[in-house]
């Protein structure tokens, strides 16, 4: 019988990233919402239910990774501590403002659809490439650890896309039709190799579990939203 150690893979909880004139938010400092702290209480009450045991938690380090950790942890009663690793963050965007509104669509969606090209980029800044790169040694070196037996990791939908599309592929390879709604647990029970590694559970959502209140990616909500918030401002 194949001796296997169980990944929590966890998107944050909802945030808001453009206040109400159509701004992004600062990215390392996006707070959960209170729908985004219920999805949190919700998994984490989830995961008690179910007897998990975690003993190890990485966050990306970002506020709302951590705070949606923090929720999780309460519900199910533990205090492992929270270790941060940088090199988890989410994919980096470049300037909203400069990108054209014929662009728009292109920039927002082409990193979330189908196998992505690695030098595709997402809202004109960070690669794939360059996300995979920072993404995948991380996940290695937790995975190299034998120091524990129920790991979460708490990142984000283009983060977590990597990890599954490694583990489902055995490849340095993207797979943006992926859904990782918010709150959403992943559950992959790690072997002795990559090989031997069993994909449990995709996309989990212990609120709306069959994901009724929409059909749209995160993706296609936030650029609706942006372009709605866009076509608002006033010209200078």
């Amino acid at each position: 019988m194949i001796e296997r150690r169980r990944l929590l893979l966890m998107r944050h909880g909802s945030v808001e990233y453009f206040d109400a004139d159509g701004h992004p938010y600062p990215p390392d400092d996006v707070p959960l919402t209170p729908a985004g702290i219920a999805q949190a209480r919700a998994l984490g009450a989830a995961l008690a239910a179910g007897g998990a045991a975690i003993d190890r938690v990485v966050t990306s380090g970002l506020r709302r990774t951590r705070e949606s950790a923090q929720h999780v942890l309460e519900a199910v009663r533990l205090s492992p501590p929270l270790e941060h690793w940088d090199d988890l963050r989410e994919i980096r965007g470049g300037r909203l403002s400069e990108i054209r509104d014929d662009a728009l669509r292109d920039a927002f969606l082409s990193a979330f659809e189908g196998p992505v090209a690695r030098e595709t980029r997402f809202l004109g800044g960070e690669t794939i490439g360059a996300l995979l790169d920072r993404v995948l040694p991380q996940v290695e070196r937790l995975l190299a650890d034998p120091g524990w037996d129920t790991a979460l990791l708490v990142a984000h939908g283009g983060v977590n896309r990597a990890v599954l599309s490694w583990f489902l592929t055995g490849q340095h390879l993207f797979l943006g039709g992926l859904a990782q709604d918010a709150g959403c647990l992943n559950v992959i029970d790690v072997g002795p190799t990559l090989a031997t590694s069993v994909v449990r559970l995709v996309n989990f959502c212990a609120i709306d579990t069959l994901r009724t209140a929409t059909r749209a990616s995160t993706m296609e909500e936030l650029l609706h939203k942006y372009l709605k918030q866009r076509s608002s401002v006033p010209s200078p």
